[in-house]
């Protein structure tokens, strides 16, 4: 599928780095296939000397010599690097963009007749436990897109959607490790108030989430089935479930995910 592509990054930082080395660890091109650029020269060198990959300050040169170009700069510098890179972009190269916010209609504005996909992954990818989303643009198939499925594939999960649910994945997987994390501190925060020590307390929050989400996801059972296989009659499990629904938890959590989702469709709109 990558068999002799060239994967070039213009950005070399923590995306970047997340996903070269899902690549390396799935084995799915030799580092000599991969070119990055950034503007840290300190930056390149770390990643040459973990990845033994290519490096150069010049962004045209990766441009022009990429099969597979990905974007993963801050949205707040794309149209730059677009202006830079789109004279130099042949019309079979793929364009990977992950600058959040940035729609797929802006990119190809300044990238006529390539083809374009747009991705939303969240900040798991780094342990390889992330979640990516990809929207296809105009002159993307499916088949184009399979090489870039696999690439996100070796750092988690993904899935293909319309990119007009692009602002609402944000809200939910975007944002979702954050609520995660809060989730967590809260769960370790009821082990020390009840005799057990933070270090543990934690392990025990954070291992019982992720053993849950992984039975969610290998079983294929709804949520509540699961829970309900949990909660015996007038047991302990049903205690707390009584308490977070009482408290408004359930809810809390959706409204959190609507706000994300609306600050998204905000950002989007600047």
């Amino acid at each position: 599928m990558l068999k002799n592509k060239k994967i070039g990054f213009i950005g070399g930082g923590a995306m970047a780095e997340s996903l070269i080395r899902g690549i390396m660890n799935a084995k799915l091109v030799m580092p000599s296939q991969i070119r990055v650029n950034d503007i840290s020269k300190e930056r390149l060198d770390y990643l040459s000397s973990s990845f033994a990959i290519v490096t150069s300050p010049d962004m045209r040169e990766i441009a022009q010599e990429a099969d597979i170009l990905f974007l993963t700069v801050k949205p707040q510098v794309i149209s730059s690097v677009l202006d830079i890179i789109a004279p130099l972009v042949d019309k079979t190269t793929i364009i990977v963009s992950v600058a959040a916010g940035v729609k797929i209609e802006t990119l190809q504005s300044k990238l006529k007749e390539v083809p374009i996909i747009r991705v939303m992954p969240n900040t798991p990818v780094a342990v390889g436990e992330g979640m990516s989303a990809m929207a296809l643009g105009e002159f993307t198939t499916t088949v184009t897109s399979e090489p870039i499925a696999a690439v996100f594939a070796s750092v988690g999960r993904v899935v293909t959607v319309n990119e007009d649910a692009m602002d609402a994945v944000t809200g939910l997987s975007g944002s979702g490790p954050a609520y995660a994390f809060v989730l967590i501190d809260a769960l370790s925060d009821a082990g020390v108030r009840v005799g057990l020590s933070r270090q543990t307390s934690i392990m025990l929050a954070a291992q019982t989430l992720l053993g849950a989400a992984k039975m969610v996801l290998e079983t294929n059972e709804h949520p509540a089935v699961l829970r309900d296989k949990v909660t015996s009659p007038g047991g302990t499990t049903i205690a707390g479930v009584h308490v977070l629904e009482q408290q408004g938890v359930r809810a809390a959590l959706i409204d959190a995910v609507i706000a994300a989702t609306n600050r998204s469709c905000e950002m989007g709109r600047k």
